[in-house]
């Protein structure tokens, strides 16, 4: 089970760290106002106030046994900055940043975050369906319930044919491209065989494609 620290607890850090207790993941949501962290208390893993711009806090937290830390604050460029450095330096492993705009993307990528997300261009169900995951490639929301996700393919579907997968059936996915390091077969015949290193570009709805992630 993948764990998550969840910095800041507006309406984007909130959701997020729902989302990744939806799809199974130990999430700790943080915010220095306990209003909000009552708020989410009962929808995820464990629910605390505190400052994150106090290093010992986060030390105090285990920050560093979490497999990503994400700092969701808002518009405080200053807080932002310094929570990074103390989650850099106690070596959490994969920092994401909500970032207000482009110069504070700019500067978190320099203090070396690894992700930085404006909430403008990708939204929090796809942010924390992409983490939750690491054999995620790509996950492309279609609407509110359906979207596109790009895997690896599953250890048990490598030898079958499309036609003996029988997904549409069975998950109620749609294969609707197989990729590998030579080209994209787009909508492939029934006939085809999957094979080691291919990549999966399958349709569904949310739940459907959260059954893939699983397999």
């Amino acid at each position: 089970m993948k764990t998550y620290i969840v910095i800041g607890l507006g309406r984007f850090g909130a959701e997020v760290a729902r989302k990744l207790c939806e799809l199974g993941c130990e999430v700790l949501a943080m915010d220095i106002r306990s209003d909000l962290v009552n708020q989410v208390a009962n929808d995820v893993t464990h629910a605390v106030t505190g400052n994150a711009q106090d290093k010992e806090v986060l030390r105090a937290l285990g920050a560093s046994n979490f497999d990503c830390a994400i700092i969701a604050i808002g518009e405080d460029l200053a807080a932002s900055v310094l929570i990074a450095m103390n989650l850099k330096e106690l070596g959490v492993p994969y920092v994401v940043c909500k970032a207000h705009d482009e110069i504070h993307r700019r500067v978190m990528k320099k203090l070396g975050v690894d992700r930085v997300v404006i909430p403008e261009n990708e939204v929090a169900g796809k942010l924390a369906r992409s983490l939750s995951s690491h054999n995620v490639l790509d996950y492309i929301e279609l609407s509110e319930e359906y979207g596109i996700l790009e895997v690896p393919a599953p250890g048990n579907w490598v030898g079958k044919t499309i036609l003996e997968l029988n997904v549409r059936a069975k998950l109620g996915v749609n294969i609707i491209a197989v990729k590998n390091d030579t080209k994209t077969n787009v909508s492939p015949s029934a006939n085809y065989r999957i094979a080691e290193g291919d990549i999966m570009v399958v349709l569904g709805d949310n739940k459907a494609l959260e059954a893939v992630q699983k397999l």
